[in-house]
């Protein structure tokens, strides 16, 4: 059985297929994946089962708001960096007006498949379960839990929207790069018959009769 180290100092087991390892074994970023999780299933089990343990509901409010700002902040700042190379804030102007400012990972470095794979599923699963749950609340006249679960949505749909928008910025300036790079590529090989042109047509007329 032989390891190798990951890029983050994880040790990976080279010789377990890969069907075979969970996705902390096949993450990249076991940590930040592990917290990812941790949190979003965190702030649904106090609501779902909160009931079981105690009937305060500002204490349960409190933490439920507790955590999925938690959740915001890290998949915003953290999580997205880590896991998939993306980055985004919003950012008010001096004439009040939004700006969306976009950071993506350089194209030489790739990016775990695995951990792009639960990223993406996690961010859009999110909003989907608390927009479920939020129509559950309203027709069962759960208004005050319906408070949570709005946050929740507003929350996670900003991250969603958020990392939306950074995605395609990062894949438009791709494919600026490679159109660059292919209109570089082509001018250098122009420029290069151009110039054997006319050195083989000068040297030609300096061999030639007359």
């Amino acid at each position: 059985m032989s390891y190798q180290s990951a890029p983050d100092g994880t040790v990976v087991d080279v010789d377990q297929p890969q069907s075979q390892q969970n996705m902390f074994q096949a993450s990249s970023h076991p940590v930040a994946l592990l917290f990812l999780i941790l949190f979003k299933s965190g702030a649904l089990a106090i609501y779902l089962l909160g009931n079981f343990f105690t009937d305060n509901f500002v204490i349960l409010f409190v933490l439920c708001v507790l955590i999925l700002a938690v959740d915001f902040w890290t998949v915003k700042n953290i999580s997205g960096r880590l896991l998939v190379g993306l980055r985004w804030w919003n950012e008010v102007l001096e004439d009040g007006t939004n700006e969306w400012i976009f950071e993506s990972r350089d194209l030489s470095i790739p990016v775990n498949t695995s951990d792009s794979r639960i990223f993406w599923t996690v961010l859009y699963a999110t909003p989907a379960i608390w927009s479920l749950l939020a129509i559950a609340a309203f027709f069962s006249l759960r208004f005050q839990w319906l408070l949570i679960v709005i946050i929740a949505v507003l929350l996670s749909g900003a991250n969603l929207i958020g990392y939306q928008r950074c995605d395609k910025d990062q894949k438009k300036r791709w494919n600026q790069l490679a159109s660059g790079s292919s209109a570089t590529l082509v001018s250098g090989m122009m420029s290069g018959l151009m110039n054997n042109a006319i050195t083989s047509g000068v040297v030609g007329r300096f061999f030639s009769r007359g």
